[in-house]
């Protein structure tokens, strides 16, 4: 895990990159939305991008960040079935596209460590 005092910026620049391209790019991510739930890909698609957003915005902000990056770790935690569904998807598309898919699945893992000690640190962190 990162240990820099940038870590939670970091972090928070990784999910608001996350959380723009889910509304300037939807289509890849409608395509993870897990079926079994209720709605439209698109809604839950829009849904994620805000979330990422506002937890980068609260990862940012010291007052805020522990919280946010607890929310963060949950949130990784939220969003793996969706990854799970696209390397099922993904099982017979080119090698490389099959790779990254895969390749994301252990990517969750360091992700949520990553956010928890961020957590620990709490408020000090800049």
């Amino acid at each position: 895990m990162p240990r820099s005092p940038r870590s939670p910026l970091l972090l928070a620049g990784l999910l608001a990159t996350a959380g723009v391209t889910h509304f300037a790019a939807p289509r890849p991510y409608d395509a993870t939305i897990p079926r079994g739930l209720p709605g439209k890909p698109r809604t839950w698609t829009y849904a994620s991008g805000a979330v990422e957003l506002a937890l980068a915005a609260g990862l940012a902000l010291p007052k805020t960040r522990r919280t946010a990056a607890l929310a963060t770790a949950a949130f990784f935690v939220g969003v793996f079935p969706a990854n799970v569904k696209m390397a099922a998807d993904w099982r017979d598309r080119p090698a490389p596209l099959k790779a990254a898919a895969l390749g994301r699945l252990p990517l969750q893992l360091p992700l949520v460590l990553w956010a928890r000690s961020i957590a620990k640190k709490g408020e000090g962190q800049a």
